[in-house]
């Protein structure tokens, strides 16, 4: 993760450019910035629905190449140009997780670093920890937990006292699945405490928050502990913090249910449940079929990992033939 270390450093240290005023061709206006951040509210909407492989989640590189980019180059004042900034680094920050959800890293990683420097360059602090905050993401979901924490961690102490508190909150999260990846339950308790402290102070906040952060409420909150929980192989917290995770329709949240469906099931097995944890195996792998990610499947590898206790048993044996088959896993 050392490609990181400079960009993030940049923004911990000096977070804005003196201004964003430009000379150049097309003169920006306000329909320019309403069509970014329509492209932007779209693929955001794909991405949950179907993944980051699908073509219109993926189709945000385009609207970077093709329309933000030229705009970049154009004439704007410095309030625009603030915005141009700020809505096309959160257009970086979702090609970078489209990309991480396929599984293509190092581009994630240059479009992370992109939105990054956008959001300095904008004076975005709120938009900057939400970018770092999802780079420590990547950064956990690839085995590197310890400079996740460090990430997550950097994330909330600059942006503390300048962003709401439900933008502290996801980043909070975040350290708490860190800290439960590298085994450590005090640490992880704690983050995960301080998460749920905070958004209830977002509650008298809401009219002032970004769009983009709207995602993060109780019932998240309590689906990622149950993740923390089962990384911490305590099932019994984890079921129960399942219990207050509000259904979220699969409609709209395809690819969060169905890995939803296989750390609940997960952790059923770690209770010794085989006949309740393999059902929920069946659901996750029904929902995942029409979703295209990486980042899914590896919920279900761990998933057929928490099977080996059983891996004799006929059911079992068909279940891991199944992933084989439906969604092309190795054995």
């Amino acid at each position: 993760m050392s490609a990181f270390t400079t960009p993030v450093t940049r923004w911990l240290v000096t977070p804005a450019d003196e201004s964003a005023h430009h000379s150049g061709g097309h003169r920006v206006g306000r329909a320019d910035l309403d069509e970014l951040r329509e492209a932007a509210d779209d693929a955001r909407r794909w991405d949950s629905k179907y993944g980051g492989g699908n073509w219109k989640a993926n189709s945000v590189t385009a609207c970077l190449q093709e329309r933000a980019a030229p705009l970049l180059q154009g004439s704007f004042s410095d309030r625009v140009g603030r915005e141009l900034f700020s809505v096309t680094g959160e257009l970086s920050r979702l090609a970078g997780w489209t990309a991480f959800d396929m599984g293509e890293h190092n581009t994630a990683q240059r479009h992370f670093i992109q939105a990054l420097r956008l959001a300095r360059a904008d004076g975005d602090v709120q938009l900057g920890c939400y970018v770092l905050t999802t780079m420590a993401m990547q950064a956990l979901l690839r085995g590197f937990a310890g400079e996740a924490v460090d990430m997550a961690q950097g994330a909330f102490a600059r942006a503390k006292g300048e962003a709401v508190p439900r933008v502290l909150a996801f980043t909070k999260l975040i350290e708490a699945r860190a800290h439960a990846r590298e085994g450590n339950a005090k640490a992880a308790s704690g983050a995960l405490a301080a998460s749920e402290s905070l958004l209830e102070q977002a509650r008298d906040n809401s009219g002032d928050e970004p769009t983009w952060i709207d995602f993060y409420h109780h019932a998240r909150l309590s689906a990622d502990a149950a993740e923390i929980f089962r990384d911490l192989k305590n099932p019994k917290a984890a079921l129960a913090w399942n219990q207050q995770a509000a259904a979220m329709p699969p409609g709209a949240f395809t690819r969060s249910v169905g890995m939803r469906l296989a750390i609940v099931g997960t952790a059923h097995l770690q209770a010794r449940d085989l006949d309740h944890g393999l059902a929920l195996g069946h659901r996750s792998v029904d929902i995942l079929t029409r979703v295209q990610s990486s980042r899914a499947l590896d919920y279900v590898r761990e998933f057929n990992v928490a099977l080996t206790p059983w891996r004799r048993d006929p059911t079992v044996r068909d279940f891991i033939q199944r992933t084989r088959k439906e969604l092309s896993m190795a054995a």
